[in-house]
């Protein structure tokens, strides 16, 4: 079956996700930028996962650009790490509403591994799929970011465990990994002459 729906499907949950982060910005009762100050919070917790939800949204453009067709089991891959992304918002909330305290940071934490993994199960589905397609494999390679990521993101969880603002930190750091687009993919598909 095409890939169109499921990339429609996707682009509406991700922009969904996006927006109901920024909602959840209350404007101040205040006219003074002191009175921005209890929001800096959220808005810090908003910015990294901005942040994460781009870098799948980008990741998962590129990775579809390389098939042609999917599968059933590659739309209930792509549910599950749609269902991941989609906890983000409420993660963000509930660790900015409560400065960054252990459990809220910690749960943050567990959306990002379980999402990273999903994303790595959609990856590996796609690749199974698709044996003859050389350059998704090659493109692909071990996947040390995507491993990097998971080991980091546990870090980040046990770190926050004793105490959040570092795991925060090490969540962030990934960010900044991902940050660089990974044009893995591009580079797979132009070596074979293909367009991305």
């Amino acid at each position: 079956m095409g890939k169109s729906r499921l990339e429609a499907f996707s682009d509406g949950v991700i922009a969904i996700a996006i927006t109901i982060m920024v909602l959840e910005l209350k404007v101040p009762h205040g006219a003074q930028f002191r009175d921005l100050l209890p929001l800096w919070p959220l808005f810090l917790g908003y910015v990294l996962s901005y942040v994460y939800v781009g870098i799948y949204w980008v990741n998962h453009h590129h990775l579809l650009q390389a098939v042609q067709e999917v599968s059933g089991g590659i739309l209930w891959a792509n549910l599950h790490l749609l269902f991941w992304l989609s906890l983000i918002p409420f993660v963000t909330n509930w660790m900015g509403e409560n400065n960054f305290q252990t459990w809220p940071t910690v749960a943050y934490g567990i959306v990002l591994v379980m999402s990273s993994i999903a994303y790595s199960i959609l990856v590996r589905s796609l690749v199974f799929r698709h044996p003859k397609n050389a350059a998704l494999a090659r493109a692909l390679g071990r996947d040390w970011k995507g491993k990097l990521s998971i080991a980091l993101y546990l870090v980040g969880v046990v770190a926050s465990c004793a105490h959040p603002g570092i795991g925060f930190l090490v969540y962030a750091i990934v960010a900044v990994v991902w940050l660089v687009p990974d044009r893995r993919i591009e580079r797979g598909m132009a070596d074979d002459g293909e367009a991305p």
